[in-house]
């Protein structure tokens, strides 16, 4: 079962959030979502040892 997180944002950040999701066609949520995959990727891809 998904878990639901609370995002605040300061405005310029909803702003851009904004921008992305009117770019892209999709909903806010989605924008913040993908976003945090990203984020997660990347986390995890400094913190790997070879």
């Amino acid at each position: 079962m998904p878990t639901r997180y609370t995002v605040v944002c300061d405005d310029e950040s909803a702003q851009e959030i904004a921008r992305l999701a009117r770019e892209n066609d999709l909903t806010e949520a989605a924008v913040v979502g993908q976003l945090v995959d990203l984020g997660l990727d990347v986390a995890l891809a400094e913190t790997e040892y070879p």
